[in-house]
């Protein structure tokens, strides 16, 4: 690699496509950046549904992060798996997932998990197996602030903590809210929309700790709404997609400098027209929920248009005497990495100081062993 073309392979041609390449120096810069952009780092709380690898989390905890936040109990259990201190699982456990829950606390002892409710019927599931296991469950209210997906509407939250303080086997810990709604690439509107919620959240805490003289933490946003939490609040953060970063995160966000970490390794296999090629990077190797001009963009070779998607192959225009050949290799950065590193079973890492290393994306499934 060099410093103008930083994606570039030096051992490219004894690397398969389609690949992804995580590169661990800039996964470094961006943990320091997001470090830097908070007073205190322990309110920091990373999802690790962006990453999901041991490796990206032992970067995270060396740098000091002792909280996190997962999706799925195959991203939980590797986190168990690192001996993180403390990990949220922000959903809500139903049917099976709720024993699953369980058998996290009992084979992961140097972790303390918590989970979400919205609802009390779920709140009593969950309180009846932790009395089984005779243990307490560490509990948040998920609220929903818009998003509408998931959580209990803010004029219900706290109807519904009095009920579950009352239940044997858990323990109310705080409030989350998500807002992934909130994604305007304008900042003074994004604020605007974040600091109506911070007003939500902070009327909440204080109703809950007057009556019961209890703080609840606050965990709240994600990357888009991380510089606002940050400095305007006490809340836990949970910016995720920092870590890799992506295109669309780029080009939406321009006031957050986070790199690039992320590259999609690809080859033209064919050229079936004058100005045609063709890749090997279908639609298991990136993401295809977007619309096919947002999938992936091309560091070596911007002015490509794609064409069409299959299932192993990219079409894309090159224009008329374009000079690919069968066997060029392309570098895309994918528009969204979270569900583009789900599609991998394992990754090539690279770094100045050392030799690539293979890194398995062990939580990309919803089961591990749990």
């Amino acid at each position: 690699m060099n410093k103008s073309n930083w994606y570039e392979l030096e051992d490219v041609a004894n690397i398969s496509s389609p690949g992804l390449v995580f590169y661990e120096d800039r996964i470094q810069q961006n943990i320091n950046l997001l470090i830097g952009m908070i007073k205190d780092k322990s309110r920091l709380r990373p999802h690790v549904k962006t990453h999901k690898s041991v490796e990206v989390t032992k970067l995270l905890m060396a740098a000091g992060l002792q909280k996190f936040k997962c999706a799925t109990i195959a991203e939980a259990e590797m986190l168990g798996s690192c001996e993180a201190p403390d990990v949220l699982l922000a959903y809500q456990p139903v049917g099976p997932n709720i024993n699953r829950f369980m058998t996290l606390q009992e084979r992961f002892p140097r972790t303390t998990y918590s989970c979400l409710i919205d609802n009390l019927e779920t709140a009593k599931s969950i309180s009846l197996l932790a009395k089984q296991n005779n243990t307490t469950v560490k509990v948040y209210i998920d609220i929903n602030v818009g998003m509408n997906r998931t959580g209990v509407l803010p004029g219900k939250v706290f109807k519904l903590y009095e009920d579950i303080s009352a239940i044997v086997g858990l323990k109310f810990m705080g409030l989350h809210a998500y807002d992934g709604h909130i994604h305007d690439s304008d900042y003074s509107i994004r604020q605007q929309k974040v600091n109506e919620i911070i007003d939500v959240l902070h009327e909440l805490s204080e109703q809950v700790e007057q009556k019961y003289q209890h703080k609840p933490t606050i965990i709240a946003g994600g990357t888009p709404s991380f510089p606002m939490y940050a400095e305007a609040t006490n809340f836990e953060c949970s910016p995720g997609t920092f870590a890799l970063w992506d295109s669309g995160y780029q080009q939406a966000f321009q006031e957050q400098h986070f790199l690039p970490a992320a590259v999609l390794m690809t080859r033209i296999v064919s050229l079936p027209e004058e100005k045609l090629i063709c890749t090997d990077l279908g639609h298991k190797a990136v993401s295809a929920e977007n619309e096919l001009l947002r999938r992936v963009t091309f560091l070596n070779a911007p002015n490509l248009i794609p064409i069409s998607q299959s299932e192993e192959h990219l079409v894309l225009d090159a224009g008329i005497h374009h000079g690919y050949q069968v066997g060029d290799v392309l570098y895309g950065l994918p528009h969204h990495v979270c569900p583009t590193v789900a599609l991998y079973d394992e990754i090539i890492s690279v770094s100045p100081e050392r030799t690539p290393e293979v890194w398995k994306i062990s939580s990309r499934k919803r089961k591990d062993t749990i």
